[in-house]
């Protein structure tokens, strides 16, 4: 479904970028890995996916600087010279009460998040111009209806989908469609720390009643990098297995 496109997909050392970035491998497309911190999971991730795609290539860049994404994009356009599709799925979460929260708290992870996902696709889009291309943003299910604790994370996330409606109508008359999915509860290394009762709450809330997987988010990434999703535009897909 993706042969001889050209991938990036941030964050995808592990989790669901991980999950996305194999799935792609494994339906023909050239992967580029990029990731921040976790060197371990990177090489290993690299490893699983030089198997199938031995052209890939992992490139480190913190996307909430400027400077950083723009070398991050210029070594995509001089190793390949196209982009045909960019997952913004790079993320942070850190729980913490509006009255409890610092200031350098909110702007990491906005700046991650949210920031992040307008540099990378700021830059992807000017190597898009000419052959056109598509934009997937991960989002949250915590930016349609919040969560205690999570006021700069569903805020992120929240400003992920406005941005991802406005993007689709700049972006689309010349070629380049914005979608975005929003996960509910999946089985991550963000959601680890959860205790036990929490996780119940969540799954209480999920009409499935199970945790999702990251291939589970893969699957829908991939209709919506492909020819199956040439007419969906400015769309906000709901993975939760019910919950909203």
């Amino acid at each position: 479904m993706l042969q001889n496109k050209v991938v990036l997909i941030t964050g995808a050392s592990k989790g669901i970028g991980k999950a996305i970035a194999i799935l792609f491998a494994q339906q023909g497309a050239t992967v580029i890995i990029n990731y921040l911190h976790s060197e371990d999971s990177l090489q290993q991730t690299l490893q699983e996916i030089k198997t199938i795609c031995p052209t890939a290539i992992a490139i480190q860049a913190d996307i909430s600087k400027a400077d950083q994404v723009q070398h991050l994009f210029s070594e995509v356009k001089k190793i390949f010279g196209r982009l045909d599709v960019l997952i913004n799925n790079a993320g942070i979460l850190k729980d913490n009460l509006i009255l409890k929260t610092e200031e350098a708290e909110w702007e990491a992870i906005l700046g991650t998040n949210l920031k992040g996902t307008f540099l990378c696709t700021k830059e992807a889009a000017k190597i898009m111009l000419l052959s056109g291309g598509k934009i997937i943003n991960i989002t949250s299910v915590m930016g349609l209806f919040g969560n205690p604790g999570q006021a700069a994370y569903s805020s992120s996330k929240a400003g992920i989908i406005g941005f991802t409606k406005t993007a689709a109508k700049e972006l689309g008359p010349i070629g380049i469609t914005v979608n975005a999915i929003a996960p509910g509860l999946t089985e991550t290394e963000m959601i680890s720390y959860l205790t036990i009762e929490q996780r119940e709450r969540l799954l209480n809330q999920t009409i499935l009643k199970r945790i999702g997987q990251p291939q589970e988010i893969a699957r829908v990434a991939l209709f919506l990098a492909s020819d199956l999703a040439s007419y969906v535009n400015g769309q906000v897909i709901n993975v939760d297995g019910g919950m909203t």
